[in-house]
């Protein structure tokens, strides 16, 4: 059976908080601690809970015994790594979090060419130690993500068409199960565990560290983003398909409509001008690269270009300031098997109704390496498609009231205008109204072998705060 909700989990007595946990090193950080709402804070300032503890773990005993004393009290348990979701699934309410945010320790091997990363560390710390040795490995598009969630729900980045999703490169992980026990998961040990890691999010464990595959990257490559015209957008998306089905792997493409952000490079009288953007990011030499989107930033009369031969860890960190922490975020995706006419017509008629000059709708090119891994090798599903669209609504805290429910509104009206075009969704762009989207970011087949392999590793569904796959013998 499913674990109980929020409301009705039994709170520790004073006494258990102030014992603290057993067999546990770290810091225990309770209401009252002046710095509980520091712990508590997470990425989206939408995300307002107040969990009963916070267990900052030392290492995976730590997290083993935060795990026990929470089965042992009935509590509800979060997981926190760099808790950049949208969803806010690292914090619960009156239950505990277990904080692997003092985690962060990144070793390379550049002989074998694999890091192995803590299960708190940010793809800014990876990319940092990797690129010392002229490395990476596919992490995401923000440096400030955490390594847990982007590696467990998939892993989109600029290097995946030609390296693979980050779950393609995940070697091995390090485990703590729902019992509290400390697993090793890869292809030879706990080979089913290992499978439902890449892509089944955090429903099987709190992964504490992770081993990924290498691939030579830079430290110079060719990126950047070119801008044209809101008014533009039809004949510049026309052409991007086009340019988009021709690029050879290499070329990692992001198409962004929004406003143009206030960027050094970008004159002052363009800032907030609406605008589409297509980023790209050649994995490969810089020479080869210019000339790869030579076509691109020769089409039409761009407003801006910022292609160039750029260090790798600064084009990872290149966007980070459109999306810090402490604003409010409120998402709505889907993936699309390609850009009709029709999509692009959507796509232009909708993407610059939002109010909020922070909004934006992104768009992920995949394909290449993405496509050649066969689907059932890992738990993740969108490997048919050739985009994932992801509508985001942005604002301050302080419009809140003024902007909030303008730009949800927004985002739920975009999405339902692409409901004849959807093709599953990426589990981690789901917000925390998508629950009952869960099966369409997996399908039947994928879902129901998850399922079954929670009941070996999770039968009474502790890991729930996540974007949850139950059990399958929950009501029987």
């Amino acid at each position: 059976m499913t674990r109980p909700t929020s409301e009705r989990v039994r709170r520790p007595s004073d006494t258990e908080t102030r014992l603290g946990i057993p067999g546990f090193r770290g810091e225990v950080i309770a209401a009252g601690h002046a710095e509980y709402d520091d712990a508590r804070a997470v990425w989206n300032d939408m995300v307002d809970r107040r969990p009963r503890l916070i267990a900052r773990c030392t290492g995976a005993a730590d997290v083993a015994a935060a795990v026990c004393f929470a089965r042992d009290r009935d509590l509800e348990i979060a997981v926190a790594g760099g808790g950049h979701n949208v969803a806010g699934t690292a914090l619960c309410d009156d239950g505990i979090v277990i904080d692997l945010s003092a985690l962060r320790a990144v070793s390379v091997d550049p002989v074998e060419r694999t890091a192995d990363v803590q299960g708190g560390a940010l793809w800014g710390d990876v990319d940092h130690e990797t690129q010392a040795h002229g490395l990476a490995t596919t992490g995401g598009i923000v440096s400030h993500t955490g390594v847990g969630g982007v590696s467990l729900g998939g892993g989109i980045g600029w290097l995946m068409r030609k390296h693979g999703l980050t779950v393609d490169n995940l070697v091995e992980a390090e485990v703590v199960t729902a019992e509290g026990d400390i697993l090793r998961a890869s292809a030879e040990d706990h080979p089913d565990l290992f499978w439902a890691l890449r892509g089944g999010g955090g429903n099987f464990g709190v992964v504490t560290s992770f081993r990924y595959a290498l691939h030579p990257v830079g430290p110079t490559v060719m990126a950047g983003p070119v801008f044209w015209a809101a008014e533009d957008t039809v004949d510049v998306m026309r052409f991007y398909r086009e340019f988009a089905a021709d690029a050879s792997d290499e070329l990692g493409n992001v198409v962004r409509l929004g406003t143009i952000p206030p960027w050094p490079g970008v004159s002052e009288e363009l800032h907030f001008r609406p605008a589409i953007a297509v980023a790209s990011c050649y994995a490969g030499p810089v020479e080869d690269g210019g000339r790869a989107v030579r076509a691109l930033r020769e089409f039409g009369t761009p407003l801006v270009d910022l292609v160039a031969p750029t260090r790798y860890v600064d084009h990872q960190s290149g966007i980070n300031d459109t999306v810090p922490h402490g604003w409010n975020y409120y998402w709505k995706s889907t993936n699309l098997t390609d850009l009709s006419d029709e999509v692009i017509d959507v796509v232009a008629e909708h993407a610059y109704r939002a109010v909020s000059p922070r909004s934006c709708v992104v768009m992920f090119h995949l394909g290449g390496a993405v496509a050649r891994v066969p689907r059932d090798a890992t738990a993740y599903s969108g490997r048919d498609v050739s985009h994932n669209i992801v509508i985001e609504g942005v604002w301050l805290p302080e419009q809140r009231v003024s902007l909030g429910a303008l730009e949800t509104a927004w985002a739920h009206e975009f999405l339902a205008a692409l409901q004849p075009y959807r093709a599953g969704v990426y589990v981690n762009f789901l917000d925390s109204d998508d629950t009952n989207r869960v099966h369409e970011a997996y399908g039947d087949d994928t879902y129901r072998r998850l399922a079954v392999i929670k009941d070996t590793y999770d039968p009474e569904n502790v890991f729930h705060n996540n974007k949850n796959i139950q059990p399958s013998r929950v009501g029987h």
